[in-house]
């Protein structure tokens, strides 16, 4: 048969279970003195203990803001610096999570191993019993996180982009509480992007309302995740304390909505940039001429005199200016000019005689735009 193991009563701390004190001792102040003071070292180690909890909270959130920027950086194709600064602090503060989990683990080990006393004893060892056992989470692969964006915002449309345009609380938490699948991540990143879509279409007023929705939703997922509960079932509790007009929380709100604002703005920068570079860049391919250069940069490079043939279009002008250039120049540039397209040699023969295809040209094409 097995024996009960005893020793967890070897070390118990009891003010009214000590030896006797000394007569000229008030032994009932001794050991209110004594519980005093182990009441004390209690409360310090508790308070040791949430200040650990909220290490491990914060540094959650910050992980959770950086993580949130790479997917806004890649969505709005960032320059890649950006995106990498970004990884490297996701990595530290990955770092810094296990560093706090590791130091309540600590924090609770030493706990286990503190005597008990009358305190402790006296308390509920549990009251009732929950099973709540949950598999392990899966880290999902980008290619799963993109499916599942993708096939949540096919179904969800719709009601993101209503909610999208609500503005007073009372209206938002009811269409959320008729919609309760919008409370997640994907409806805030999809509100994310539309922000920059709007931006990029100048429709700025628009953006900002869709913005202090974005923002309302984020708030929301922080709150959860410092909660440790489904967001769907703490989104009441946002709207409860945003609407207490508690200053602090709503000047950190206000705060937070602007600077989302800013970011919208930068990414949409970016990408009308990058649109224009790309629209040039097409622009460009369309112009070039037979040998592949660029009829407007040729341009640019002529002499004064050659440019102001082009600008009148005017042969006999560019014949007699080639005749006073240095022959090997003058070949080099009109040789340009036709790997350009800006002149095209006439090389076809006329009344049974053949032109000379380096002076002679057929009709000027139109000037080529200059550059701003």
């Amino acid at each position: 048969m097995t024996t009960i193991d005893y020793s967890v009563w070897d070390h118990i701390e009891v003010s009214d279970d000590e030896d006797d004190t000394h007569p000229n001792i008030d032994t009932p102040s001794l050991f209110r003195w004594r519980h005093q003071a182990r009441v004390e070292r209690m409360e310090q180690f508790q308070k040791k203990g949430e200040e650990l909890e909220k290490g491990l909270a914060e540094c959650r959130r910050k992980l959770a803001e950086v993580q949130k920027k790479i997917r806004e950086l890649e969505c709005s194709s960032a320059p890649k610096e950006e995106v990498s600064l970004a990884q490297v602090e996701e990595k530290q503060l990955k770092k810094e999570e296990k560093d706090w989990e590791k130091k309540i683990e600590a924090h609770r080990r030493e706990e286990k191993k503190m005597p008990w006393n009358v305190d402790t004893l006296s308390k509920d060892g549990f009251s009732k019993s929950i099973m709540n056992i949950k598999p392990e989470p899966k880290e999902e692969t980008e290619e799963e996180k993109e499916q599942k964006h993708k096939t949540f915002v096919e179904k969800y449309e719709k009601e993101i982009k209503h909610f999208g345009m609500l503005r007073r609380w009372d209206d938002s938490q009811k269409y959320l509480s008729d919609h309760p699948s919008l409370v997640c991540e994907e409806t805030a990143n999809y509100l994310v992007i539309m922000c920059i879509d709007l931006e990029v279409g100048e429709k700025h007023a628009l953006m900002e309302q869709v913005a202090h929705q974005t923002i309302v939703m984020q708030f929301i997922l922080e709150l959860a995740k410092s909660l440790k509960v489904d967001p769907r079932g703490c989104f009441r509790q946002f709207f409860a304390k945003i609407k207490m007009a508690d200053q602090q929380y709503q000047d950190a709100f206000n705060d937070e909505l602007e600077a989302f604002k800013e970011r919208v703005r930068g990414r949409a920068k970016i990408r009308i940039e990058k649109a224009m570079k790309e629209y040039e860049e097409e622009e460009r391919q369309k112009r070039l001429g037979p040998g592949g250069l660029d009829p407007v940069e040729v341009y640019e490079l002529l002499p004064e005199e050659m440019k102001k043939c082009f600008d009148e279009k005017n042969v006999q002008m560019l014949q007699d200016v080639i005749s006073k250039m240095d022959p090997t120049e003058a070949k080099a540039h009109m040789q340009r000019c036709i790997d350009s397209g800006l002149w095209v040699p006439n090389a076809r023969t006329e009344e049974g005689g053949e032109k000379d295809t380096e002076t002679e040209y057929e009709e000027l094409p139109k000037e080529p735009e200059k550059k701003d």
